[in-house]
């Protein structure tokens, strides 16, 4: 997906203007949020892992988290840059 069909995804969804986010090679133990969070991978690689279960997003691939979602984060050898989206 490209940035313009995301922030129209957005739109649709009710959710606010993503902000970017830049993250350097590396590794987010076990965490969650109190949002829920849509995001756009633009640059890099993301490995999320949820309840053992792992899945990697590349640019295009979109990633959604529901609040409170315990996961882990894991940035590719290169970092990550994304859109997301939070509410």
């Amino acid at each position: 997906m490209d940035k313009d069909a995301f922030l129209k995804l957005l739109a649709q969804d009710g959710l606010p203007e993503p902000v970017l986010i830049e993250r350097e090679s590396g590794l987010m133990d076990m965490h969650d949020h109190p949002f829920e969070s849509k995001a756009l991978i633009i640059e890099g690689s993301i490995c999320i892992v949820i309840d053992g279960m792992s899945t990697e997003y590349l640019p295009g691939d979109i990633f959604h988290l529901m609040p409170f979602q315990v996961h882990s984060e894991r940035y590719g050898s290169q970092g990550v840059k994304y859109l997301v989206s939070r509410k």
